[in-house]
């Protein structure tokens, strides 16, 4: 796929599919609904979708965004898959926890924690 098809850059860890955004801001909606799309893609390759979500390389990121991560951990649910996410910037976390999203998610301060808490 070329690279400017995508807006991911995932790799394996184990069962574990690591993915990490590749933009600093996650605010365009086509952007997002591209994200969702590879997001819905990994969820959808794997019985039971085990699936990290790094937001290292993120500064900024819109509710359009937030909304996609609720519809992609409902997809994962479904499977009875498990999402971890790390690595948010605090004032991203912020978000979350006005959002209450922080209550939804499991938010692990990096990635190495978010791995070692899949079962």
């Amino acid at each position: 796929m070329p690279a400017e098809d995508t807006r991911l850059r995932t790799r394996t860890h184990g069962d574990v599919t690591v993915a990490e955004f590749i933009d600093r801001n996650i605010l365009d909606e086509a952007n997002i609904q591209m994200i969702g799309e590879e997001l819905s893609t990994i969820v959808e390759k794997s019985p039971r979708p085990k699936l990290l979500i790094s937001f290292s390389n993120v500064d900024h990121l819109s509710s359009a965004a937030l909304g996609t991560l609720i519809t992609i951990n409902n997809k994962v649910k479904a499977r009875n898959g498990q999402l971890r996410l790390s690595n948010i910037d605090p004032q991203i976390y912020e978000v979350f926890v006005i959002t209450k999203l922080n209550k939804l998610f499991q938010i692990h301060d990096t990635a190495e924690a978010a791995l070692k808490s899949f079962a």
